[in-house]
Formats: C-alpha cells, structure tokens, sequence
C-alpha cells in the first residue's frame, strides 16, 4: 500500500469519526430537549393542581421547584451542546477539506502513474 493511500484511508476515517461525533450530540441535544419538554409539562400539571404559579408563594409545589430547576440545568447543558456541535462542525469541515485534498493527490498521482506506464508501452 502506498503512503498517499494511508493518507486517504486516515483522512476518511477522520471525517468519519467527526460525522459520528455529530450525530452523537445532535442526538443528545434531542433527547435534553425531549427531557426538558416532559418536565415542563409536569411543572404545568403540579402547578395547576396546587392553583398556583408564583414561585416566591410559600406554598408553591417543592416538586415543581425542583423540575424547574432540572429542566433549567436540562437547557444550559443543551446550549453547552449545541456550541460543541458548532465546534465540531467546523473541525468536520476542516477534515472534509483535507480529505478531498488528499483524494486528488492520490487521483493526481494514479493518472501520472498511468500516464507513464502508458508512454514506455509505447516507446518499449
């Protein structure tokens, strides 16, 4: 195997371990998201069963409370996500890029191998 292949089969295996990390926080931001919905519709059903909404009221629900507070740590840790997943966009773009480059090396130096077998067949 020649080094330039290598150099393909790492860049491809670099992008392809970019793409599962993405897919690895685009499907952690979903299931935080899905999280945070569910909790909200508990503090509206704890809320509404003890009639009232008023978080400073001292009869507010120490249930809901704390479903307020998981759903909001819930929110700053998908928002810590979604800036990884930005992150790792870019670093995913940056490795596509060199493996395209690393690919037309390869293409580049298979057509002048081709080209300069085909000359001494030729000239042979």
């Amino acid at each position: 195997m020649k080094p330039r292949e290598n150099l393909v089969r790492l860049k491809q295996f670099q992008v392809n371990e970019k793409r599962r990390r993405m897919a690895q926080l685009d499907a952690m931001v979903a299931e935080f998201d899905r999280m945070a919905g569910e909790l909200e519709a508990q503090i509206m059903s704890e809320e509404a069963k003890a009639g009232i909404t008023d978080l400073n009221h001292f009869a507010y629900p120490t249930f809901a409370k704390a479903a307020r507070l998981r759903r909001d740590n819930l929110r700053n840790s998908q928002a810590e996500l979604t800036q990884q997943r930005e992150s790792a966009q870019a670093e995913l773009t940056e490795a596509e890029a060199e493996l395209a480059k690393a690919e037309a090396l390869e293409n580049r130096d298979g057509r002048n191998r081709t080209d300069t077998v085909a000359t001494r067949a030729m000239t042979g």
